[in-house]
Formats: structure tokens, C-alpha cells, sequence
């Protein structure tokens, strides 16, 4: 990627960022038995947003020219996360959040380094419950549970 890219991706990760804020102030603050909204987790994700695409934008402003060199592009990694993707949204209700939730990080993980399956394992499991106990019992907010027939 080059120094122009970074740029202009920068700005539209902020616009983004903003739009997410923004969208997620039009979201109800609070739903039937739960103390988090639905309008927290967007709001959050547009700060961070926000701010990371600052960060990329003050990066491109002090590197002074430098290009990093193009690498070739990878579009098998990208098939296998933009599926998994998409099948973590289409049975993240059925299946649960603890079990749908392990399953794509783990094939995240694996695409991305596939030596290190025991520890993909181990961080994939571990992050799941943590979110789901920290989420459900903590926060007292609600995610989709285990399945059925579970």
C-alpha cells in the first residue's frame, strides 16, 4: 500500500466511524430485560473506529513519502474469512454465540497462521466464554444462548 491509500482510507474509516456513532444514537437505549442497549456496542465500535482512523490518518502525515513495498495480493485468505463471515451471521442465532463465536475465530485464526492450531484453539475458546460471561452475567445483557437441542 502506498502513503495516497492509506490517506484516503483513513478518511473513510472516520466517516464510517461517524456514521456509526450517528446510526447507533437512532437505536433504543435500553431493551426488555436487559441493563446494555443495543445502541452500545455500535456507539463503541464508531469510537474506535473514529479514533483508529485517526491514528492512520496522523501515521501518513509524518512518514514523509515512504512506500512500503506492494505485496501480492492473497485472495484465498480473504474467500475463507468473507465465508465465515457470512455463516457466523447466518447462525449466530441458531447455534449460539459461544459456539458460533468459537468456530469463526478459529477459522479466522487458522487462515491467517496455520501452524498454530493449539493455541488458535485455546484463544478461540477462552474469548468466547469471557465475552459471553462478562456480557450476560456482568453487563446483565442478553446474547444468543446455547442451542436447542444442546
Amino acid at each position: 500500500m502506498d502513503i495516497k491509500f492509506d490517506r484516503v482510507a483513513s478518511v473513510m474509516f472516520l466517516a464510517v466511524g461517524v456514521l456509526f456513532i450517528v446510526g447507533s444514537k437512532q437505536l433504543s437505549s435500553s431493551s426488555y430485560g436487559s441493563v446494555v442497549g443495543p445502541d452500545i456496542f455500535p456507539f463503541i465500535l464508531g469510537i474506535i473506529l473514529v479514533l483508529l482512523s485517526i491514528r492512520l490518518f496522523y501515521e501518513t502525515i509524518i512518514s514523509k513519502g515512504e512506500h512500503r513495498p506492494k505485496g501480492k495480493l492473497e485472495y484465498k485468505p480473504f474467500l475463507i474469512i468473507f465465508v465465515a463471515t457470512l455463516a457466523y451471521i447466518l447462525t449466530l442465532e441458531t447455534i449460539g454465540y459461544v459456539i458460533t463465536t468459537f468456530v469463526f475465530l478459529f477459522i479466522c485464526f487458522q487462515t491467517m497462521e496455520r501452524s498454530k492450531w493449539v493455541s488458535s484453539l485455546i484463544i478461540s475458546a477462552a474469548f468466547s466464554g469471557i465475552v459471553y460471561f462478562l456480557f450476560v452475567e456482568v453487563l446483565k445483557g442478553t446474547l444468543p444462548g446455547w442451542p436447542v437441542w444442546f
